[in-house]
């Protein structure tokens, strides 16, 4: 076989890279100290990076850096300045979650390769296309999606020039990734931000199936599956693991190496995946990939089972036999890091030291030797020792065009060339010294060409590759005032509430459901028969559930369209139906608002609910495009294709069929052990959900900000029960549609229907 296949590894920091580059892997991911989706990792600085870049690329293993968070706007300026450094860093791909990132790159830093990150939720084909659009190279798929939709997409991906990437080891999220906010409405740390406190690892009451840890999954591990990940057309194996330390790192990409390289050698597979079970996991599972959604993937222990899984697999029964095997797996693991501390000691990830020398006289050249490693030894500018880099070390000699001069009025004496060159005391290089040989005094030579002697060096330590200049970015024009008051709009889901419609002047928005039966024309009939309706399109559509979305599309032309999945919302562009951004998009910065107008044609975007007022207030819109917010609406914490209703209330079938979609309509809850409860409901046609006990009631924002908003938006769905109760949904509208006039007592009316509520996202933000 001819094809590569990439082993992509995670690097939480400097040794787990080392770990990683040593046991095999071609690519590595890792992050800055700051945005990025793992804040609980060590990371790198970006020294540090710089370090990795230049060992990574002498072991030909690529490195691509996550950036995979939202962006809020006032960090705008940090990443415009840090996307200026990684332009002339060698940096491999950047792994990217905000839709303001692509308009940025793509605009002012177009050398950057951009992968799509696993938080963009990406498993239909429109949404490989948009991708396309606004300039992703590669797209790691979502992890829910068995084989055949990932055969599917990466066909569709190659087609168009994009690379796909999938999961195959570590651990598993039971949510779609990109949406889940139960960390962020729980606690205040949202995943979206890289701060997730894994709520779906959390103890709680035992359920009625006996379980105290009803949502946490086994770990992912496709080990055996590769063959068909290689049919598949996969570019690019991924594991999990930026917490994970060094001998984890090495452990398990050196037994993913092992198992690629024999199947690229001899078609076959090993059959021993022991030291897998070595190093920390929560048992594994390939039901995913299998699109085998059973009770099997769940354990009910979220810590390392390790040691479980050797004490089972030996039959070790009596303490002592229980012990020998404990003792034995930590033995193990000495040796298996005693092996990785004897391979990666004398890689290092230190700066090379620099030492620059200038000499000349009148009628020479002006000459500029540096010296590059090579048993250089000295101190830097802070004083600090430094050692030599042989294996990197060169000499290089420049000099200038003219002759030196005697100086007429700007003399070239030693202390304009050191402030002109100690900016080569930077990430890649200890500048040791700068020495003047034989350099006479009272010289000059005409500036113009010591700046070209500057950029010529610059070129010449950059493995001579044309240094970018800084992109200069400019600013946004602050147009933030909507073109009047904000309207209201309502979103309905039942036919029972069409009635609705009469009561007001809003917009009526009608949400569709996640799944439908193949070749149903309910929906058209319905958006056709109701013209006022306004379809509402969910996060996620897979597989024949996004192709019958489309044929709604397809089918009712209709004029406008909300959407929450990037898919529909490129298949509502080629049509050219007007389109608003849905909540779920979760747009955060005026990049993001300018990709989808710039892009996509987008009309309008719902702003994040859980960026504060602050956050909200200095985004900019762009020109004819309306922004909108959701003042009340039950707050969703995750959203899964698996069953929340296995490991909680029970089910009597084995596994997910396709009809328990169309069909479940389950309810319950669940208390976590601080008493806190969840609603877990499944409407028909729907995912199972998790929500928030409290529902979101904002009317803070409409004195706030109501100058900024086209629309406030309000759900009058009896979507994610717990205390939303029924409600007198006439006499809501009346309410909010009084607060939106400016009626004082229209608040207290709110509070009084809506008792159990909360706007906590908007008090604190990210």
């Amino acid at each position: 076989m001819s094809r590569k296949i990439e082993l992509l590894a995670p690097g939480g920091n400097v040794e787990a890279i080392k770990a990683a580059i040593v046991a095999g892997a071609n690519a590595v991911y890792c992050g800055l100290d700051t945005l990025n989706a793992r804040n609980r990792a060590t990371n790198l600085s970006f020294d540090d990076l710089t370090g990795v870049l230049r060992l990574a690329h002498k072991y030909d293993c690529e490195v691509f850096l996550t950036l995979n968070v939202v962006i809020l706007e006032q960090e705008l300026p940090s990443m415009i300045k840090l996307l200026n450094k990684l332009v002339n860093s060698g940096i491999d791909g950047i792994i990217v979650q905000d839709l303001g990132v692509f308009n940025l790159v793509k605009k002012f830093f177009p050398t950057l390769d951009i992968h799509a990150s696993t938080q963009l939720t990406t498993h239909n084909e429109g949404q490989i296309h948009f991708l396309n659009k606004i300039g992703a190279s590669r797209v790691n798929l979502s992890r829910e999606l068995n084989i055949d939709e990932i055969k599917s997409l990466t066909k569709l991906s190659h087609e168009v020039g994009i690379l796909t990437e999938v999961f195959v080891h570590g651990a598993l999220c039971i949510a779609f990734s990109g949406q889940c906010y139960s960390s962020s409405v729980s606690v205040g740390n949202s995943g979206n931000r890289g701060r997730c406190s894994q709520a779906c690892r959390d103890e709680y009451e035992v359920t009625a199936t006996g379980n105290k840890y009803p949502l946490n999954l086994k770990d992912n591990s496709a080990y055996f599956d590769l063959p068909e990940l290689v049919e598949a057309g996969v570019d690019s194996l991924k594991i999990e693991g930026r917490i994970k330390g060094a001998h984890y790192v090495y452990t398990v990409v050196d037994t993913w190496r092992k198992q690629i390289n024999q199947f690229v050698e001899t078609g076959k597979l090993l059959p021993d995946d022991s030291n897998l079970h070595k190093v920390f996991n929560r048992d594994f599972t390939n039901s995913f990939l299998h699109g085998n959604l059973t009770k099997d993937m769940f354990i009910d222990n979220p810590r390392d089972h390790s040691v479980k899984h050797a004490v089972d697999s030996s039959s070790a029964i009596s303490v002592v036999q229980i012990q020998q095997v404990t003792d034995k797996l930590y033995s193990d693991r000495t040796q298996l890091g005693a092996e990785l501390g004897g391979k990666i000691q004398y890689l290092s990830t230190a700066k090379l030291p620099l030492k620059i020398e200038f000499s000349g006289s009148i009628n020479t050249p002006l000459s500029i030797t540096a010296f590059v490693g090579d048993d250089l030894v000295g101190t830097d500018f802070a004083g600090n020792t430094l050692g030599s880099n042989s294996e990197d070390a060169k000499v290089i000699n420049i000099h200038s065009k003219s002759l030196l001069a005697l100086a007429d009025k700007s003399e070239l004496n030693e202390e304009i060339l050191i402030k002109r060159f100690r900016s080569f005391d930077n990430a890649e290089f200890n500048l040791t010294e700068i020495v003047f040989t034989d350099f006479d005094s009272g010289l000059s030579v005409p500036f113009r060409e010591l700046a070209a002697l500057k950029n010529q060096l610059a070129f010449i330590l950059n493995d001579s590759i044309e240094v970018i200049p800084n992109s200069e970015v400019p600013a946004l024009s602050k147009n933030n005032r909507s073109s009047g008051k904000p309207k209201m709009s309502i979103l309905i889901a039942d036919e029972n509430d069409f009635h609705l419609c009469d009561s007001t002047d809003a917009d009526v928005y009608f949400k569709l459901p996640e799944s439908f039966k193949n070749n149903c024309t309910r929906y058209s009939d319905l958006l056709k028969t109701n013209p006022r309706l306004i379809p509402w399109f969910p996060a996620v559509l897979i597989g024949k559930d996004y192709l019958e979305a489309v044929k709604i599309l397809e089918h009712v032309q209709p004029k406008r369209i909300v959407s929450n999945n990037t898919g529909i919302a490129y298949k509502a562009y080629e049509m050219g139906i007007e389109w608003i951004a849905g909540p779920f998009l979760n747009t955060t910065n005026s990049y993001a608002l300018l990709t989808l107008k710039e892009e996509l044609n987008c009309a309008g975007a719902f702003i994040s609910n859980e960026i504060n007022r602050l956050q909200i207030r200095n985004i900019a819109r762009p020109d004819n495009f309306k922004m909108l917010y959701s003042i009340y609406h039950p707050i969703l914490m995750m959203t899964s294709r698996q069953c929340f209703f296995q490991q909680t209330v029970g089910c009597k079938k084995p596994s997910i069929e396709d009809g328990c979609m169309l069909k479940c309509e389950k309810a319950t809850t669940i208390t976590n052990v601080k008493g806190i409860s969840f609603a877990i409901d499944k409407q028909k046609g729907g995912y199972p959900s998790i929500y928030n006990n409290e529902q979101f009631l904002n009317l803070d924002v409409v004195n706030d900000l109501s100058d900024l908003f086209d629309e406030f938006f309000i759900d009058l769905t009896n979507i994610g029960a717990g205390s939303k109760a029924e409600q007198d949904k006439v006499q809501l509208i009346k309410h909010f549609e009084n607060l939106l006039q400016g009626n004082e007592q229209a608040s207290a009316q709110l509070n009084e229907m809506i008792s159990i509520s909360t706007n906590a996202q908007y008090r604190q933000g990210l």
